[in-house]
């Protein structure tokens, strides 16, 4: 399984590279759309490898859940990471502007942060969406256990990542130095 999880990383990152060296190397517009769009199938590939092993009797372990970490992650921040890694080629081949950064400061900081955090919470949430698929699946809660272990180490991360982002809010304005007096 975990082969699996690394094959679809790696197919992730093939399709996205080699369609946008299609569109800004090549100038071949058909080929690019065709690898970008080919890029959420790599997800379904991945759920396929994950519902075919457990339904042979696999049994339910931290792989497995690290693959419904994949797809949530995948699903939530999938479109922001090829638009990422889009500007950044554009850029370096093509002539594109600069990319867009993040805020660094302020208010803008803050909401950047808040949105970032609603992603992660929106890719836990299609985890444990995936993982109860899964439980679904194997019909036997006993040996689903390793599944809701990970669930709960990303539980504790995900309240720590909210209360950073949350605490950009409510932080003070930075003292101006000398400088910008």
């Amino acid at each position: 399984m975990i082969v699996a999880i690394v094959a679809c990383e790696i197919g992730f990152w093939v399709l996205l590279v080699g369609g946008l060296a299609a569109r800004y190397l090549l100038k071949a517009r058909t080929l690019s759309t065709v690898l970008l769009v080919s890029v959420p199938l790599v997800d379904v590939a991945l759920l396929a490898f994950s519902v075919i092993d457990l339904r042979r009797g696999g049994e339910a372990g931290t792989a497995h859940a690290l693959a419904a970490v994949y797809l949530g992650v995948s699903v939530a921040f999938g479109h922001q990471m090829v638009r990422w890694a889009d500007q950044r080629f554009a850029h370096r081949f093509a002539g594109g502007p600069p990319p867009v950064k993040p805020p660094k400061g302020g208010r803008e900081h803050a909401a950047y942060e808040r949105r970032m955090w609603l992603r992660h919470l929106t890719a836990y949430a299609i985890a444990a969406l995936i993982l109860g698929v899964f439980v679904a699946l194997i019909g036997d809660l006993g040996r689903t256990g390793a599944l809701w272990n990970t669930m709960r180490i990303w539980a504790v991360v995900l309240v720590i990542d909210g209360i950073v982002a949350f605490s950009y809010t409510f932080a003070r304005r930075p003292i101006s130095s000398a400088k910008d007096r």
